[in-house]
């Protein structure tokens, strides 16, 4: 029992060390948009991921700005990113999405940023526990944390690919209703076709009968 407490109280000093925003934004034709985040603490991890659910050919442009205003990273054209990269100056950093290349699509973008220190959390110590089981039990907590950090990456890649694959199915039935819309005009437009000169060979035959 107090081998669990402890366990439950490394996970909440875990869950502290470490700030997090995850956002699905609406990305307007043309427009650009800007999200700030505050690292407080030299040698922060900072971990960056964003996927295009839709519009257009879902792709998008960003850039990363640390607080001296140099870009660290950025990309053209891009349908998903998953970066992580270590704040070499505490201050604000910019993490902007830029739609300019569309003039009529919207986009809608789920990014998320993450700002974690470091600093490992230790697991407190209490009477009667071992070191070995102690240390044990914290690298189990460790890497369970890690897993359900791939868990949870695995699945915003899946719903990603289901946004996308579900937009190409919708973008195909419209094509083939146009399509068909189109061939029963073409079909009509050629019966009636069809008729007229019918009926203007019969009427030019009986002129030069009489």
């Amino acid at each position: 029992m107090q081998l669990l407490l402890a366990a439950y109280g490394l996970l909440l000093a875990c869950a502290s060390t470490a700030s997090a925003t995850a956002l699905t934004y609406k990305l307007a034709p043309s427009e650009k948009a800007c999200f700030f985040t505050w690292v407080e603490q030299k040698g922060a991890k900072v971990a960056f991921y964003f996927a295009v659910q839709s519009g257009g050919s879902f792709d998008v442009d960003y850039a990363v700005t640390g607080p001296n205003e140099k870009i660290i990273m950025d990309g053209t054209k891009e349908r998903q990113g998953d970066f992580v990269f270590t704040a070499q100056e505490t201050g604000e950093f910019r993490f902007c999405f830029d739609n300019e290349m569309s003039t009529f699509a919207d986009k809608f973008v789920d990014f998320e940023i993450a700002v974690e220190n470091e600093a490992r959390a230790q697991l407190p110590s209490k009477k009667g526990t071992s070191p070995e089981q102690t240390s044990a039990l914290e690298e189990s907590i460790f890497k369970l944390s890690g897993q359900l950090s791939t868990i949870n990456r695995n699945q915003k890649y899946f719903r990603t690919r289901e946004n996308r694959n579900f937009s190409t199915v919708r973008s195909t039935e419209r094509r083939i209703f146009n399509f068909s819309v189109i061939e029963g005009l073409m079909m009509v437009t050629m019966a009636g076709l069809q008729v007229f000169i019918v009926r203007f060979f019969f009427q030019g035959a009986r002129k030069g009968y009489v």
